[in-house]
């Protein structure tokens, strides 16, 4: 069971060193106005967006597996159930990133680099949640 922990946060370290990194390029994309520039973003986007999902699916993997020798115990806990509505919160912006990714890359965004550098938060706000609930057990 340990190494199945090892590897959830393995992935899950990696899925947010992405997370982290792939609207920073948005900022970059919405910020300049040079179309060689704005397609080596949109390549470099799209490439870490594929790399950074197959981590994503990785850590649920894991997670479920690691549940699956306790559904009771961790069904049961409040501080585990808002873990499970943080993660969904997260998937949900995995997949809008790969939204924004799709409008850079075909000029359609209206977003600004500013939207971005405030979009780009949410996962921080997300991993020190997720960090504390598992750590902590504040429920």
């Amino acid at each position: 069971m340990l190494w199945l922990k090892a590897f959830h946060i393995i992935f899950m370290v990696c899925w947010f060193a992405g997370i982290f990194y792939l609207p920073r390029l948005f900022v970059n994309h919405a910020m300049t106005d040079d179309q060689a520039i704005r397609d080596q973003l949109a390549l470099m986007e799209r490439k870490l967006y594929r790399f950074i999902t197959s981590f994503m699916y990785l850590t649920i993997g894991f997670g479920v597996w690691l549940m699956s020798y306790n559904w009771s115990y961790y069904l049961g806990s409040n501080w585990f159930l808002c873990k499970l509505a943080l993660i969904a919160l997260l998937i949900i912006y995995h997949f809008s990133c790969g939204r924004h990714l799709k409008q850079l890359a075909n000029n359609q965004s209206s977003r600004s680099h500013i939207y971005f550098r405030w979009f780009n938060e949410l996962p921080v706000l997300v991993l020190f949640s997720v960090v504390i609930l598992v750590v902590v057990k504040p429920f």
